[in-house]
């Protein structure tokens, strides 16, 4: 059988989206440009709005599905930041003043929104741009979220000073989005959590506890998606940037395996693993990073093909998906495009070549 394909969330914005998202942003990640400058865009384009950002959707599917992509996603286009996009749909968030922080252990700093009180879910609203983009395709289309650990790291606090009870608050403000969307019809939820890759130890004491409450009374209609990369650069090309710790998905393939997750995603092509860590999943799917990110250089179908045949000496096929490492958004349209039709190739054609 051939291989299954996915993206993973973020997609270069089509051209007419005014909306700046770090990608586009020249002063990268450690911008608050785009955080700033969101609500203020969203006015200047009106009554067109919602027309900008369906159109986006349906052009950015019709891109992945074109290079034959199984799962994609709606690309993210109505995000300034993946993280802060949620933050505003929830109580407790202070958008109005910014926290100067710095992040991911001194990565960057960024003037971030504020939990100025208890965090709860105000309003639903990906079932919305969940309908809007299946509406484009026959496929399943994917949405993405961020999660408890993750959030609690991209946003300043003011509150709580317990990142255990703020974890689980969050939890469960994500779990009330989550059986919406649920109900909604999305079959495929993915958490982004790429802070378990950096704080492995806080990720075993109360990030899986966290995460569980997340997917609490998930129907088992919906996969299960967790998203845990290394870490973005600030520009493409740039490869001296700091990264997770390399042994950290091994140190929590035990506890994915035993919590509620069904799939997880991992980044492979950026810096690859020791290919026996994908023995180490007894259950769960495993959504295998197959083209980098952050590197102009289109990976060739034979380099992809070449490693997802290793990848299928520790893991069944059907428990194989190929995806890029993590978000598209850096490489712009013609790169991207490039890569995961790449990717979809070399997946569709291990399918014909006998394992044995």
């Amino acid at each position: 059988m051939p291989i299954r394909t996915t993206t993973i969330g973020a997609y270069p914005k089509p051209d007419y989206v005014p909306v700046v998202d770090w990608f586009k942003d020249e002063a990268g990640p450690d911008s608050s440009i785009p955080t700033e400058r969101y609500e203020e865009t969203l006015k200047e384009m009106g009554d067109q709005a919602e027309a900008i950002f369906a159109r986006a959707a349906a052009d950015v599917i019709a891109d992945q599905v074109g290079a034959g992509i199984d799962i994609p996603t709606d690309g993210e286009v109505r995000r300034e930041n993946y993280i802060h996009y949620h933050c505003r749909h929830l109580n407790g968030i202070d958008f109005t003043n910014l926290t100067e922080k710095v992040l991911r252990e001194g990565a960057y700093k960024a003037k971030l929104p504020t939990i100025t009180g208890a965090v709860s879910a105000r309003d639903h609203f990906l079932p919305h741009d969940w309908k809007v983009a299946q509406a484009t395709t026959d496929r399943p289309v994917k949405v993405t979220m961020p999660g408890p650990m993750t959030i609690g790291d991209t946003v300043a606090d003011s509150f709580y000073g317990d990142e255990r009870k703020r974890g689980a608050e969050l939890a469960d403000a994500l779990n009330s989005e989550v059986l919406v969307l649920a109900e909604a019809g999305c079959t495929h939820i993915q958490i982004d959590e790429p802070l378990f890759a950096r704080k492995a130890q806080e990720a075993l004491d109360f990030g899986f506890e966290n995460l569980d409450r997340v997917f609490h009374n998930c129907p088992d209609s919906v996969t299960r998606t967790v998203h845990m990369c290394c870490g973005y650069p600030d520009r493409l090309d740039n490869t001296d940037y700091p990264k997770a710790p390399k042994e950290s998905y091994a140190r929590l393939a035990a506890a994915i395996d035993d919590s509620l997750i069904q799939a997880i995603s991992i980044e492979d092509a950026h810096r690859h693993n020791d290919l026996s860590l994908l023995g180490l999943f007894n259950n769960t799917t495993v959504i295998f990073g197959v083209v980098a990110i952050a590197k102009s250089e289109v990976e060739t179908v034979d380099e992809i093909r070449q490693r997802l045949l290793d990848a299928l000496q520790y893991i069944d096929a059907d428990r194989l998906i190929a995806a890029p490492d993590c978000g598209l958004g850096l490489l712009g349209r013609e790169l991207a495009l490039a890569k995961i039709s790449n990717m979809c190739k070399a997946a569709q054609s291990v399918g014909k070549i006998p394992l044995f």
